[in-house]
């Protein structure tokens, strides 16, 4: 039995959260520089996405490009926003073949504007899709969107101030990027690192984590599958016992 045919199509995470990592490390094994990684992980997301969309799962989350990135040499961030580019017009029919709809959180006004632009025409072709929905985080860091989700309360608020006692997750959540996606069932993190980055630190409060080492280039549809059988296998009791969930 493969490892697709392990699945139980009836206890399916419905939303899955990825972080990318691994590369560059893949890239310098094989005596490249690192673009030549980010390159090879687009062969990547096309699978892991397909693989996804096959299954049924409804939300796919990749983090793809942080607010800490900017720190990077600018010759390599300038090769990212490219690559960006590029995938998006190399991608957009096959979204839209697939009934794939796309969704991005984080900063998108500041990324470059031929970015950003391209972005949103794609979001506006891919509005009424229905399928997957694949939510790319850019420009995107969990401390950054609390800050601004603060910001947002303060300044919506500031000529009729809410009432403290109204204030609540439910309350709070409306002001986050996610405010209308369910939070990670399932977090995978490629590459053999065990942090979670400043990743959806809120949304994760109860997702199940899965870490390979398996570096991002080479992770492929078949690596997903595995991180849905192990996620399969968990109890999920969200601060109750086993004996209440089994009931």
């Amino acid at each position: 039995m493969d490892l697709k045919d392990q699945i139980d199509k009836k206890n399916l995470p419905q939303h899955i959260a990825v972080i990318m990592d691994g590369n560059g490390r893949w890239a310098q094994k094989k005596g490249n520089q690192r673009i030549f990684g980010h390159k090879n992980g687009v062969k990547a997301v096309r699978d892991t996405v397909e693989g996804a969309a096959e299954l049924g799962i409804n939300f796919l989350t990749l983090y793809a490009f942080s607010t800490e990135n900017w720190n990077r040499p600018k010759q390599e961030v300038d090769a990212l926003m490219s690559l960006l580019i590029t995938s998006i017009n190399s991608e957009t029919d096959t979204l839209i073949k697939n009934n794939i709809r796309l969704l991005t959180i984080g900063n998108i006004d500041g990324l470059p504007k031929n970015v950003s632009a391209k972005l949103k025409v794609l979001i506006n072709k891919t509005a009424n899709n229905n399928g997957l929905s694949l939510i790319l985080a850019l420009n995107y860091s969990a401390r950054w969107e609390i800050v601004n989700a603060v910001k947002s309360i303060v300044s919506e608020h500031k000529q009729n101030p809410v009432d403290v006692n109204n204030i609540d997750n439910k309350f709070f959540e409306k002001y986050l990027n996610t405010k209308d996606i369910p939070d990670p069932d399932l977090l995978v993190r490629t590459s053999g690192e065990y942090r979670i980055s400043n990743f959806l630190i809120w949304q994760m409060a109860y997702s199940e984590l899965y870490f390979t080492e398996v570096l991002w280039p080479d992770f492929r549809r078949n690596d997903l599958y595995e991180a849905i059988v192990d996620y399969q296998k968990r109890e999920r009791r969200f601060g109750k016992i086993s004996e209440q969930i089994k009931k």
